[in-house]
């Protein structure tokens, strides 16, 4: 069955989710912790459909094929179709505002772009995308002033604040317009902030998103 995206409410949004659109080094000090070039132009890549599942459920992790780490980023559920789009035109698509995690296969990764190989099967596997529920939007929100934060067994181990991203949310938006439509029911992950780690088995992670949304799950160990 479709993964449907829902809102904090309960009702669930008209159409089945589509693509995610995802952004890589989108916070420079996430850039540097990995030992990556921090980027001059958004570097955009695609989970589809089929990794999606709820944050709420117990999250379970593909292990047997190594380390695998989490990224907490704020999610952007699109309801209207953008292509070309002004920054004006995306940040007036944007019906929802949620948590992610893009899960990583850390190690699956670094082989893969040791050998210059595209690194889709370390992303994009099933329930690589934990998704919240979506706070419904009624207006633009002030992007800059937006944060979120996970714990890990009570620590803080990541805080992302809009005013840090490297491409902003309607610039980011109108640039992935450009190479790509975004659909009614398409989600866009705005990249993570440092702090990204393995994913420790069995631990209790609680997010948090100001403007009221909080999610607590836990890792199957």
């Amino acid at each position: 069955m479709r993964f449907v995206p829902r809102f904090t409410d309960g009702r669930p949004f008209a159409e089945p989710l589509g693509k995610i659109v995802c952004v890589g080094r989108n916070y420079a000090e996430h850039a540097r912790e990995l030992d990556n070039p921090v980027p001059s132009e958004p570097l955009l890549f695609i989970k589809p459909a089929t990794a999606a599942v709820s944050l709420e459920a117990p999250i379970e992790a593909p292990f047997a094929r190594g380390e695998v780490h989490y990224e907490t980023e704020l999610a952007l559920l699109i309801g209207e179709t953008l292509s070309n789009a002004t920054p004006e035109q995306a940040e007036r698509a944007v019906l929802g505002l949620g948590l992610a995690l893009d899960l990583t296969q850390r190690d699956v990764q670094a082989r893969l772009k040791e050998k210059g190989h595209p690194w889709e099967v370390a992303k994009a596997f099933d329930g690589a995308c934990p998704l919240s529920a979506f706070l419904p939007l009624a207006e633009v929100p002030d992007w800059a002033s937006l944060s979120f934060t996970l714990e890990v067994d009570g620590e803080v181990r990541q805080h992302g604040r809009g005013s840090d991203m490297l491409f902003p949310v309607p610039a980011l938006l109108a640039e992935m317009s450009r190479h790509f439509s975004l659909q009614p029911g398409d989600v866009v992950l705005t990249g993570t902030p440092a702090g990204v780690g393995p994913l420790p088995r069995g631990a209790t992670l609680a997010f948090s998103l100001a403007g009221g949304l909080e999610v607590t799950t836990r890792v199957v160990a």
